[in-house]
């Protein structure tokens, strides 16, 4: 049996902070930190309570000053230190703003093109992110965050019309958490099929960022079922247009949807994409060209450090 030292693993997260360059290409931050002597991207560990992605901005905004917008998920790295497995989940981030000040932390900052990013980084590991980050096939940022509805009670318990079934504690919590979490995408739309339980679900995030919740019956399961192709066309101009929109459905719309663009479930041709109550889809780019991140929950990540 192993022991929990044995279990233990090291969990951090850090930001591929980008910004537009010369002649259409884009520069990316890395930062020198004076206590190692080198050159790498900005990260830090997961504290108790954080998802990965809170983590990373945070480390990012800590170490560099720099306001972001995440994106599209990048690589995860693993590696040793002193013998503990370490874990660094990474994200491509737009920098939105901010500048950088010499810290405890950081002493340094750089903007390079991706190419003399990576030469000045000190590990290969570093490399092959920012590598991943300044791909062409697929975009950086995400436009779309469909959501389904958290966590309601039982339908056969309830008396009233299914419409007004509300969402139940674990629901409730599962919408604190999007609350808390999903304004790192830097939405500027929150929108929801009709049901109660869509609207209580991202109701806390958008009072979280200002705006209020705006109604998109076509994503709702009878309506999709009538004409799919509307909320398939809703969908598409999002992917389109500047911003990101957030939008909450239901089991019966966001599988179908998502296959419709091409996403399927795990990799396997056929199957339906997962879409667990409470779960987030972050789509951007187009079919063809397409980023498709699940996260199916946004709960505190069990490796993080007490």
């Amino acid at each position: 049996m192993r022991s929990r030292t044995e279990d233990r693993v090291i969990a951090a997260a850090g930001g591929v902070v980008w910004r537009p360059g010369g002649g259409g290409g884009i520069e990316i931050a890395v930062v020198h930190r004076e206590r190692h002597d080198d050159w790498s991207l900005p990260k830090g560990h997961v504290d108790a309570g954080e998802h990965p992605l809170q983590t990373a901005c945070r480390e990012v905004l800590e170490e560099t000053g720099l306001a972001v917008a995440a994106g599209r998920r990048g690589l995860t790295t693993r590696y040793e230190v002193d013998g503990t497995p370490k874990r660094v989940d990474y994200w491509v981030m737009r920098c939105t703003g901010g500048g950088f000040v010499a810290n405890d932390e950081v002493d340094e900052l750089r903007w390079l093109p991706p190419v003399d990013a990576a030469a000045l980084c000190s590990y290969e590991h570093d490399r092959d992110v920012i590598a991943d980050a300044a791909r062409t096939d697929l975009p950086r940022e995400v436009a779309v965050l469909l959501v389904r509805h958290g966590k309601a009670g039982s339908s056969d318990r309830w008396e009233g019309p299914d419409e007004k079934r509300p969402l139940s504690s674990a629901g409730r919590e599962q919408a604190r958490r999007l609350a808390a979490v999903l304004p790192l995408f830097d939405p500027v739309s929150v929108a929801s099929a009709t049901p109660l339980r869509c609207r209580q679900t991202v109701a806390p995030l958008a009072e979280r960022v200002g705006l209020t919740v705006a109604e998109r019956r076509e994503f709702g399961e009878p309506e999709f079922g009538g004409d799919p192709q509307e909320a398939l066309d809703a969908v598409q101009r999002a992917l389109g247009a500047p911003g990101v929109d957030v939008v909450c459905s239901q089991g019966g719309t966001i599988p179908a949807v998502l296959q419709a663009l091409g996403v399927h479930g795990h990799g396997v041709t056929g199957l339906l994409p997962p879409a667990a109550k409470g779960s987030v889809w972050a789509l951007g780019g187009r079919a063809g060209a397409l980023v498709a991140d699940y996260y199916r929950d946004l709960d505190p990540d069990p490796d993080a450090r007490a």
